[in-house]
């Protein structure tokens, strides 16, 4: 009985509150599935494939691996783009290299950056609304995506000073 409950309490001493992999902090509560897609480029499928390729259940908490088993997580999702099929690759047929490539972490948003400033550079029809803050694809803007102040309450006001000089003038 006592051996079962020092187990336990070991247990819970070596559980982990924050896991740390691609330079993320992940919840130790939450599932493996789940605290994976705290990695940015990591969704719930791609989560899926890595957790049951690396030979975990994905239903157990990250908190409660063993390091040996965060070393096999990782080393899965290094070798991620040889695990996914092409069509789950988040960057196919990269413009740079021309290769099929899944980018995960703070690699994502440096290329994400970098795309949209090569968008700007050339002066493509995308990276000009992206300049000038409207919407990018395709999306009526007549009603909607309008930021600042509300259109409709300022022109009353234009209006009401409008009025109110006329009635002065006369």
């Amino acid at each position: 009985m006592s051996g079962e409950a020092e187990e336990k309490e070991e247990k819970k001493r070596e559980f982990k509150h924050i896991v740390r992999i691609l330079d993320t902090d992940l919840d130790g509560k939450r599932s493996i599935a789940y605290a994976l897609c705290g990695i940015k480029g990591i969704g719930r499928r791609v989560a899926n494939v890595i957790t049951t390729s690396s030979g975990l259940d994905p239903r157990l908490k990250m908190g409660e691996l063993s390091d040996d088993e965060i070393e096999r997580l990782k080393s899965a999702i290094i070798s991620l783009e040889k695990r996914l099929p092409w069509w789950m690759l988040n960057r196919r047929k990269d413009l740079m290299s021309g290769e099929d490539r899944h980018i995960m972490g703070s690699d994502l948003l440096v290329n994400h950056d970098q795309w949209g400033n090569l968008l700007r550079k050339i002066r493509s029809y995308r990276g000009i609304r992206h300049e000038r803050g409207l919407k990018v694809r395709g999306q009526r803007t007549k009603s909607t995506g309008r930021k600042g102040a509300v259109v409709g309450v300022m022109r009353k006001k234009v209006l009401a000073a409008a009025a109110a000089k006329a009635g002065e003038k006369k």
